[in-house]
């Protein structure tokens, strides 16, 4: 028996899942392939937590952050970080150095070498070194007056505190409470005569101590200024209709300032003291106003001061200036001290 076998039938054949079509480019078929190559690599993992990346960019951000303000820091590091905090060590003539500059806001170079070092003049500048390292005192030289007296114009130099300086002084140092810091140079054209104050002012001083006057203070004219300026506005305030030259003469009054030519006149410095009161029939305080005057004065400026009755001071080539534009008929130049 023959048997017949029926023709085979091709087969077709199923695509794979995933198989590029004959048709695709080139780039589509490189595309699939790693698709499917990624498909079957993939392993479950386990999600970071959010903050993971944010701590690791802070920590990274951390340092620039740091670095950017190191630079602002250390500009302000003078006036604003407590200079007691840094654990600043001073000599005792260095805390001198702070208190007399304090007090007076501007002192002259050479009578700090005169009154604190005793004309050392090495360990002076030593000391003044140190104290500009760590940011509490500024030196720099200032121009002599122009009034004629000299051909060429002289320098001298003064020394100021900083506001670090003041800040210091006012934390560490054993000034009065009562006492005033000042910092800074305020006038440089006055810078001269303002220095000279303090010169006046250890003449007074020695005097005032010498009869029994302790705990010695300085007002500044800024000082008395202001105070008086308070008054007068106090007293308009409560009766604004009150003739004004009369309550300048009740203020001058009250502070034991004259009143001359309509103007209360305002020394210099005040210096205020402590009396012993069986030295002063029972005073417990007293003061001591102190005047520098300048060739650069006027005439009638002079007369005023010196018939007001405060400790009026002047240099010797001051002086022999001022001979000469006054009209001493009263011996008023006889009263002046030399400085």
């Amino acid at each position: 028996m023959r048997l017949e076998h029926s023709p085979e039938i091709p087969r077709r054949e199923v695509p794979k899942p995933n198989a590029p079509s004959i048709e695709a480019s080139p780039i589509e078929v490189r595309r699939e392939r790693l698709h499917a190559q990624a498909q079957q690599r993939r392993m479950p993992t386990i999600p970071r937590p959010a903050s993971t990346h944010v701590q690791k960019i802070e920590r990274q951000r951390e340092p620039t952050e740091r670095s950017q303000h190191h630079s602002i820091e250390h500009r302000q590091r003078r006036d604003q970080i407590p200079p007691q905090a840094i654990g600043i060590s001073l000599r005792e003539e260095e805390k001198k150095i702070l208190a007399e500059v304090g007090r007076f806001r501007i002192v002259n170079v050479r009578d700090l070498g005169e009154t604190v070092y005793q004309n050392n003049a090495g360990r002076m500048e030593r000391d003044l070194r140190y104290l500009r390292q760590q940011g509490l005192v500024q030196t720099e030289p200032v121009n002599t007056r122009r009034d004629g007296r000299l051909d060429k114009v002289e320098r001298i130099e003064v020394v100021t505190l900083t506001k670090a300086g003041k800040e210091f002084l006012r934390h560490t140092g054993d000034l009065p409470s009562d006492q005033t810091i000042y910092s800074g140079l305020v006038k440089p054209r006055e810078a001269e005569h303002d220095a000279q104050i303090y010169r006046a002012y250890l003449k007074q001083a020695e005097k005032i101590e010498r009869h029994g006057g302790t705990n010695l203070r300085v007002k500044l004219d800024f000082e008395l200024k202001s105070e008086v300026q308070k008054a007068i506005y106090a007293a308009r305030q409560v009766d604004d209709g009150r003739d004004l030259s009369e309550i300048k003469q009740q203020v001058a009054a009250q502070f034991d300032l004259p009143y001359t030519r309509n103007h209360i006149q305002i020394p210099d410095a005040r210096i205020v003291y402590d009396l012993n009161q069986e030295q002063d029939q029972g005073s417990r305080s007293g003061h001591a106003d102190i005047e520098v005057l300048t060739a650069a004065y006027r005439p009638g400026h002079v007369q005023a001061k010196a018939q007001s009755g405060f400790h009026v001071y002047a240099s010797s080539a001051d002086r022999a200036s001022l001979g000469f534009q006054v009209e001493d008929e009263h011996g008023m130049t006889r009263d002046i001290l030399d400085l």
